[in-house]
């Protein structure tokens, strides 16, 4: 694939979620659980101006993923795209003017094809995203406790995947978290674990995938170094040092990386 399209992840996790998809045709920005200062404190790291913003599309309605999200529309006028259960589960959201999408959908942003597809969590009507051109393709799939064959599809063969893999499940059984938080967490409505977004490579990494990005990692269950080894088992790949002694894996071909997502530090993939 010839790259068109970029990643921008500028947040990750429980405590606040956010990323700019970079198209042809300027920024999508997907889901806001940030504060407007450190939205644009986290961009201007990466080198990218929020300004370019043309539009927003909300996953699901988790205040971790939409608390921002009034603020910045204080200055932006462009348009919303969210499902109508996630535009009507909050009356800050149902406020403001959301053109509203199915969770199969698909339509044009940023010079960019949106596809929609269903995703598995405790929220009203939660969705995936997958965005293409002619010549590249962009698979984005957190907050789901597994994935149906509609976002199994939609995300193969991605020349970048960012996929949840939210918590190591011997990390979690045996943590501190409370019984039914234990079962939100790892049941069907909850968050993918490491082993479900290993066992899922072996369908959705193709010859075109060249960056598989761990999303949504727990700073309770989870640890980068063990999700990174993790999924770089089901692919073959081997454990590096990354940027900054970050976890990183890479196949013995060098076509694919392997990298994680975080709270605390902003993440471009090119």
């Amino acid at each position: 694939m010839t790259p068109e399209i970029h990643l921008h992840v500028l947040a990750s996790g429980s405590k606040g979620n956010a990323a700019l998809v970079e198209g042809p045709g300027g920024l999508v920005l997907v889901d806001d659980g940030l504060s407007r200062r450190a939205l644009v404190a986290r961009a201007d790291e990466l080198g990218v101006d929020v300004g370019h913003v043309v539009g927003v599309i909300l996953t699901h309605e988790h205040s971790d993923h939409v608390g921002g999200l009034t603020v910045f529309c204080n200055r932006f006028d462009g348009p919303l795209f969210a499902t109508a259960g996630t535009a009507g589960a909050r009356r800050y959201l149902a406020e403001l003017p959301f053109t509203l999408v199915g969770h199969e959908d698909e339509f044009e942003l940023a010079g960019m094809r949106v596809r929609t597809f269903p995703t598995s969590h405790d929220v009203a009507d939660p969705v995936g995203l997958r965005f293409s051109t002619a010549d590249d393709a962009l698979g984005f799939c957190t907050d789901t406790g597994e994935l149906g064959e509609c976002a199994l599809e939609a995300l193969t063969d991605v020349r970048i995947l960012a996929l949840e893999s939210n918590h190591d499940e011997r990390m979690l059984a045996t943590g501190d978290y409370p019984a039914y938080l234990k079962a939100r967490v790892g049941g069907p409505t909850g968050h993918l674990s490491n082993a479900q977004a290993a066992h899922a490579l072996g369908r959705l990494v193709g010859e075109d995938t060249e960056t598989v990005v761990a999303m949504h990692l727990s700073q309770e269950n989870n640890r980068p170094s063990v999700c990174v080894r993790t999924l770089a088992e089901a692919v073959g790949a081997e454990v590096v040092p990354g940027e900054d002694g970050r976890p990183e894996a890479r196949t013995p071909d060098g076509r694919l990386t392997i990298c994680c997502a975080a709270q605390d530090w902003p993440l471009s993939v090119w």
